[in-house]
């Protein structure tokens, strides 16, 4: 008959909770219990690592009071310090170790895919796969229409995450975050500007990458909306980069330009077929709610801030005189205005 913890008797309750440790184990340690691990294969695992000292004892003391049955997959932090009975608790409990995994305002998904595979999360090629299948974007049903990849649907924030999770169960966690995010009175925008969500979100991941200054982010966004009421083409550099992110070295050529794509703006009169990035609260709300401005272009001051124009006359002359100018560059920079932490992503 197999006992409870709270049914054993005295002496093997002392047992528990007193087991001889290896002198030279480290403080602490993570380690991963896999699918089809043996009692026994766990024990001789705990005794290399020096959490315990005899892992025939601790074999059987587990196999005699039913604690491998408890046996659960996941990937646990074991301090030297744990008696038997925490050892046995800590491995029945299914918690396994979280990490913190940020996800930036304006990171694509290829960046998040990196990033959970450096963290060993998931695989790259898996999450991108899953981020671009019809039939898994099928599967949320909060979508009035099914995007062509989740692009843009991936809340940016920081995430608990443990390598337990599958790739199906990261991407759910992100997207339910989204559809959280996601304000209902945002709809009553939507109709007065006579976009879908869809649509929306496309703006606003464009309004991330474009915005090196918070304080932009309304005139920016006016910017856009005033060009897509004229049926003029947006023209921004970042929709061009995210159309050839695989062949991208960090400089944009003419013939990037002039390359035809479904997110190339220079060649296309209308947003592009989907987002670019997973923008931010901010920036989805600068792109419900854009700034009263006649500005149909702008050009950047090399500073992550913008000199805003209404005619070409004005913004060829602008360009002339911030782009052109190699003075215009020296000693300015966007990454001036940002944390250190966010220097990476690209814009």
């Amino acid at each position: 008959m197999t006992l409870a913890m709270g049914c054993l008797p005295p002496l093997a309750l002392s047992f528990f909770s007193y087991f001889p440790k290896n002198p030279d184990a480290k403080d602490s340690v993570i380690l991963q219990v896999r699918k089809g691990q043996t009692g026994r294969e766990v024990s001789h695992i705990l005794k290399v690592h020096g959490l315990i000292h005899d892992e025939k004892i601790f074999f059987w003391l587990g196999k005699l009071y039913g604690q491998w049955k408890k046996l659960k997959v996941g990937e646990y932090r074991f301090a030297s310090s744990m008696s038997a009975m925490q050892l046995f608790s800590t491995l029945s409990s299914g918690i396994s170790v979280a990490y913190p995994i940020t996800l930036r305002e304006g990171e694509n998904i290829y960046e998040i895919a990196q990033t959970l595979q450096s963290h060993q999360l998931a695989e790259a090629s898996s999450f991108l796969k899953l981020c671009q299948d019809p039939e898994f974007i099928r599967s949320f049903h909060q979508f009035p229409a099914p995007p062509p990849s989740l692009e843009g649907y991936l809340a940016p924030d920081t995430y608990l995450l443990n390598k337990n999770m599958t790739p199906q169960e990261i991407i759910k966690l992100m997207v339910k975050h989204f559809f959280e995010n996601w304000k209902p009175d945002y709809n009553a925008r939507l109709r007065a500007l006579s976009m879908t969500q869809h649509m929306l979100i496309t703006l606003a991941s464009i309004i991330e990458k474009e915005t090196g200054a918070p304080e932009e982010r309304a005139l920016i966004s006016s910017v856009f909306h005033n060009r897509l009421k004229k049926k003029m083409r947006l023209q921004s550099d970042p929709t061009t980069i995210y159309g050839i992110w695989q062949q991208y070295q960090g400089k944009i050529h003419k013939k990037d330009l002039l390359a035809k794509n479904d997110y190339n703006t220079y060649m296309i009169d209308a947003l592009p077929i989907g987002p670019i990035s997973n923008p931010g609260t901010q920036a989805i709300q600068a792109a419900l709610n854009p700034s009263a401005s006649p500005y149909l272009y702008f050009v950047s001051h090399n500073d992550g801030t913008h000199q805003f124009s209404k005619t070409f006359e004005e913004h060829h002359r602008a360009v002339q005189k911030f782009q052109l100018d190699p003075q215009a560059r020296i000693g300015k920079s966007w990454r001036n205005r940002m944390p250190a932490a966010l220097e990476t992503r690209s814009h």
